[in-house]
């Protein structure tokens, strides 16, 4: 334990942000990263707690105390390697994650939590600038090839995993660049893309293969992949959007999420338009925008929409407003349901709650508003409030309310496999194999629509059942 009485000297500060009316002007990160002394504060306040929640909060099962410890004594090299022994890029997880192990920490019983995800953040960004990131070249090679199908955080673990342990690994990535939705999906103002482009640097010297603009299921076939390779991962994610089937849903204007920020993503990565929007312009330019859907990728439209200089921008939700602070004893340590308010939302968003979409209305074939009525929920059962209907002004409206689970079309189709009751690929957490011979799947296409850690968890929990099938044993960590 680091200092057993900085909980109870030391306050918790975090990092701090631009101002909204600067922020909104850039799409660069805009988080004030805290400067090394401070740092080293924030870790005394660990308590080193004799049953540590925050590993059980952490999917990854980062070993918080420890590296928390080693911060504060200022051992920064040696937490780096704690760090990275069960988290493959912690640079992602620090800026994108939305710190389940914080809501665990005991501290945030009293609602002052450890600092964990800024000192993670801190731990690796100055791994990479001392040069202490380098290429861990496998120690042998096994003849044995694998295929990893998505590049998403769930298919980088994996293959990352698997090419230490001396696999051939080929990583198939349908878009133009390596990323899935940490590329496309997250907006540039939470998580530069060079950070991707440096950890895909660093995969390539230890051996791991890529090949975008490569489809599986149309590019090329299952079938060939199953001959070519030894085992199969699929960790395409789960991509198929959720629709808002009511009338008017056809007219110009109402587009999903997924397909207004990938185009934002690829014109920051140096796309013209033909590329970044080849069916089409979606602008929030001068625009009435109303996003349906309350979490994160409903925030990251909102940011998004805020910084293409949208005429106003409104977030519906069809949930009622959340707590502004849960009950701990109810909860603690689990994650809780509250409010959560993003930095987008202090831009210049107004939110609602309990407010249901009736219809789309528009004018000559575009949307000009949205008949809406509030909402109310008893025993979990929704009913509309009589005499509550009213409209909301929209030229642009983005649907972001979640996936329902991967898309059926073309891979999961060639492959064969089973799916679970909700649609995704069937496969335990144990062995990690679908119904198919040497297919094994992982991350979003698994599980569902989740977070990044899962993701990351995942793909690694997965190479490891990959190279114990490939080889009889593993050494890999789960």
């Amino acid at each position: 334990m680091g200092k057993p009485t900085g909980f109870l000297e030391i306050e918790r500060h975090d990092r701090g942000y631009d101002k909204p009316e600067v922020r909104s002007k850039t799409w660069t990160e805009f988080v004030h990263p805290l400067p090394e002394n401070e740092l080293t504060q924030q870790a005394a306040r660990c308590m080193d707690c004799g049953i540590p929640y925050c590993h059980n909060g952490c999917p990854v099962n980062n070993i918080i105390p420890e590296w928390n410890n080693l911060v504060y004594r200022e051992q920064w090299e040696t937490a780096l390697r704690t760090l990275h022994s069960t988290n493959n890029f912690p640079e992602f997880t620090g800026r994108i994650c939305p710190a389940p192990c914080e809501a665990s920490c005991t501290l945030n019983i009293q609602d002052t939590p450890v600092t964990i995800k800024t000192i993670e953040c801190a731990i690796v960004d100055r791994g990479w600038e001392e040069g202490w990131v380098r290429p861990r070249l496998p120690a042998h090679h096994t003849g044995k090839r694998v295929a990893v199908i998505g590049s998403g955080p769930s298919g980088l673990a994996c293959a990352q995993q698997l090419g230490r342990a001396g696999h051939a690994v080929t990583v198939f990535e349908k878009h133009d660049r390596i990323g899935g939705l940490l590329r496309y999906g997250i907006p540039d103002f939470k998580m530069e893309k060079w950070l991707i482009d440096r950890r895909v640097h660093q995969m390539a010297e230890e051996g791991v293969a890529f090949r975008t603009g490569v489809e599986v299921g149309k590019v090329i076939s299952m079938a060939t992949l199953q001959a070519e390779f030894d085992a199969i991962v699929l960790c395409g994610g789960a991509e198929q959007p959720r629709n808002l089937p009511v009338p008017g849903r056809d007219l110009d204007g109402i587009h999903f999420a997924m397909d207004f920020l990938v185009q934002q993503n690829k014109r920051l990565a140096g796309d013209d338009e033909a590329l970044a929007a080849p069916h089409g312009t979606i602008s929030a330019t001068g625009k009435h925008v109303v996003v349906i859907g309350g979490g994160d990728t409903g925030a990251d439209c909102v940011g998004t929409s805020i910084r293409q200089g949208a005429a106003s921008v409104t977030q519906i939700e069809i949930m009622p407003r959340p707590p502004e602070r849960e009950n701990k004893s109810l909860t603690w340590p689990d994650w809780p349901l509250k409010l959560r308010t993003s930095p987008a939302h202090d831009e210049g968003c107004v939110r609602d709650w309990a407010v249901l979409t009736k219809r789309a209305v528009g004018s000559e074939g575009r949307i000009t508003a949205l008949d809406c009525v509030r909402v109310a929920w008893d025993g979990g059962q929704m009913r509309e409030v009589a005499g509550s209907e009213f409209q909301l002004k929209a030229d642009l409206v983005l649907l972001a309310m979640g996936f329902t689970g991967p898309v059926r079309s073309g891979l999961l189709e060639q492959a064969g496999v089973a799916l679970d009751a909700r649609g995704n690929v069937q496969a335990d957490t144990t062995h990690y194999r679908t119904s198919v011979e040497k297919v094994f799947a992982a991350g979003d296409m698994r599980r569902g629509q989740s977070l990044v850690v899962w993701a990351i968890r995942e793909g690694r929990q997965a190479a490891r059942a990959v190279d114990e099938f490939l080889m009889g044993a593993t050494t890999l960590p789960r």
